[in-house]
């Protein structure tokens, strides 16, 4: 299976509420809690829809975060542009000749407020799994480079505690001067949960809004 996890919010949320807000310091797993007050590492969370590009065998094929999740036809058809002509060069990345990108597809017409990140539809880049293997950020940032994509930014580190206070705050965009949609958070080396599940968070700037 190559589908996406589920990120998960920092917090558990209020479901007696109207806004179903969410219970600030009730941590939604133990792992959070315990490794709060360690250093993350902060990419901008982008407001898209996700995709994976499967490359298996000299081919590529395009998903969304599920296997029933549906790829708008101007986004198909830029992933198409952008990832064909990348065959042999990801046959030269992966040398086992196997690996999923998974990425936002972006832009305006994908979700509220698109047209914030660009007048057209792209893909950023945001993880790389290679057969069971999730790479490190660093090596994420260098398969980008070598393919010539872009690549969600790292705007920070520091403990859980900083994001949400950053996020409270409000947080401006790389993209340009809007507020960005939050923060995903990732120890600074891959970990996971006593099932097996990476840690991953996000904050989201607007589970904080007055």
């Amino acid at each position: 299976m190559s589908e996406y996890h589920k990120i998960q919010s920092i917090f558990k949320r209020d479901m007696t509420s109207k806004r179903k807000t969410l219970i600030d310091g009730d941590w939604t797993l133990p792992e959070f809690e315990y490794l709060a007050g360690n250093v993350w590492t902060f990419t901008e969370k982008v407001d898209g829809t996700n995709i994976r590009v499967i490359f298996k065998d000299g081919g590529i094929t395009f998903g969304g975060r599920t296997e029933d999740a549906q790829i708008p036809a101007q986004l198909v058809a830029r992933l198409n542009e952008r990832f064909l002509p990348l065959a042999e060069k990801l046959g030269e990345v992966f040398a086992d000749g196997a690996a999923v990108l998974y990425g936002e597809g972006y832009g305006a017409k994908i979700q509220k407020g698109g047209g914030n990140y660009r007048a057209d539809q792209d893909f950023v880049l945001f993880d790389v799994r290679v057969g069971q293997w999730w790479l490190q950020r660093a090596d994420v940032h260098d398969v980008a480079q070598k393919l010539g994509l872009d690549v969600v930014p790292v705007i920070g580190e520091g403990t859980l505690h900083d994001a949400v206070a950053w996020a409270k705050r409000g947080i401006r965009s790389t993209w340009g001067d809007f507020e960005a949609e939050g923060i995903v958070a990732r120890p600074k080396t891959e970990l996971n949960t006593r099932s097996g599940h990476r840690l991953v968070a996000k904050i989201k700037c607007r589970d904080f809004a007055a």
